[in-house]
């Protein structure tokens, strides 16, 4: 390494970048790691953990029930005016990606990396020898993990995925008694034309409402938040009653546009200098409640490759649970197909728990 070379750089302070520099520096090796946001936030996510990924943050050295992790056993899929009930066949939470976020990025400074936050990383060279990062000064490394989440960096664009006209969005919002009641300990998931709502507990007064409706519809709604309720309240009407007396949190709710869903990162001579984490490797449509294991997955399965030198992970090594999860969120984008599913979980409910298994993440990393 010469003079002014950083051993590794880790550009994102997301679940996989911090649980990569936990590992790494674990292992006795020098990180710096770039957040581009100065301060704790929150993020467009669902915020469920699966078991797997809870499994992740327990060896990360997290206590999910200390951070204020609330458990999740079922689900629930409406559509029209109907519910279908199943419990998950796999224990899991829902933790604010605020609070998680900065555990790990805390833990990862507790273990001896570096953490510049405040910091973006407009871009960053690969040469043969090392990896030259653009942020608030040219700084060199010998290997750079990407880990900027839905962020692309210039020069390291994703390819599209298999679906990219959504549009995410998310608030807090504080639901009446009776209502926070019926859904503690579940995760709803409303059906409506154009996308999906999903509707979990954050706390003993506030849920996390998360949603994905397709531009289109988005549009003919007038791109207006309370119309876009609004429509998924008139296709399902038990929505609707979810948020009677509901108040907002937020002031606005957050966004982000052109999710690219299905992507898998492809690398045809994977490097040994830039290794690809979380978003930036594959993203798996939000409805599966799996991109929180397959982010902490990556890095685990990342760090192990640098340790041993070995060439960057390939996405494909998701690619079947993202194929399905693709082909269901196609699916229940549809009116007609959303009905037909809906029915299908209906005369059968451990189609759920299928659905559930098919796109966990395969053979989990074990410490």
């Amino acid at each position: 390494m010469t003079a002014g070379t950083r051993e590794i750089a880790i550009v994102g302070g997301g679940p996989a970048g911090a649980a990569a520099a936990c590992l790494l520096t674990k292992a006795g090796r020098s990180v710096l790691l770039f957040e581009r946001e100065a301060l704790p936030h929150h993020k467009v996510c669902g915020e469920f953990v699966s078991g797997e990924a809870a499994t992740q943050l327990a060896t990360l050295g997290l206590d999910l029930a200390g951070l204020g992790a609330l458990p999740i056993h079922s689900v629930r899929l409406i559509q029209g005016g109907t519910a279908t009930t199943t419990r998950l066949p796999f224990p899991a939470f829902s933790l604010s990606r605020q609070v998680m976020d900065e555990a790990l990025l805390q833990a990862a400074a507790g273990q001896g990396a570096e953490i510049r936050r405040g910091v973006a990383v407009r871009s960053l060279t690969e040469a043969a020898d090392a990896v030259t990062l653009d942020a608030d000064e040219l700084v060199t490394a010998q290997t750079v993990l990407l880990a900027s989440g839905k962020h692309d960096l210039r020069g390291h664009r994703r390819a599209p995925g298999a679906i990219n006209d959504m549009i995410g969005f998310k608030r807090y919002l504080t639901l009446a008694p009776d209502r926070m009641a019926e859904l503690a300990g579940h995760v709803e998931v409303f059906l409506f034309p154009g996308g999906y709502a999903g509707l979990q507990p954050v706390s003993a007064t506030e849920a996390n409402l998360c949603l994905v409706v397709s531009k289109t519809v988005h549009a003919e709604v007038g791109k207006s938040w309370d119309d876009l309720l609004d429509h998924i309240a008139h296709h399902c009407r038990p929505f609707a009653d979810r948020l009677t007396g509901a108040t907002s949190r937020w002031e606005r709710p957050l966004s982000i546009y052109g999710i690219p869903y299905g992507f898998v990162h492809r690398a045809p001579a994977p490097s040994r200098r830039l290794h690809r984490l979380g978003d930036q490797l594959a993203v798996i449509p939000s409805f599966s409640g799996d991109g929180m294991a397959i982010a902490l997955q990556s890095a685990f399965l990342a760090a192990d490759r640098v340790l041993a030198g070995q060439p960057a992970l390939d996405g494909r090594r998701f690619a079947g649970q993202i194929r399905t999860a693709t082909w269901l969120a196609r699916t229940i984008r549809q009116p007609v197909l959303q009905g037909i599913a809906a029915a299908a979980c209906r005369l059968a409910p451990g189609l759920l728990k299928t659905v559930a298994s098919a796109t966990r993440v395969s053979d989990p990393v074990q410490p």
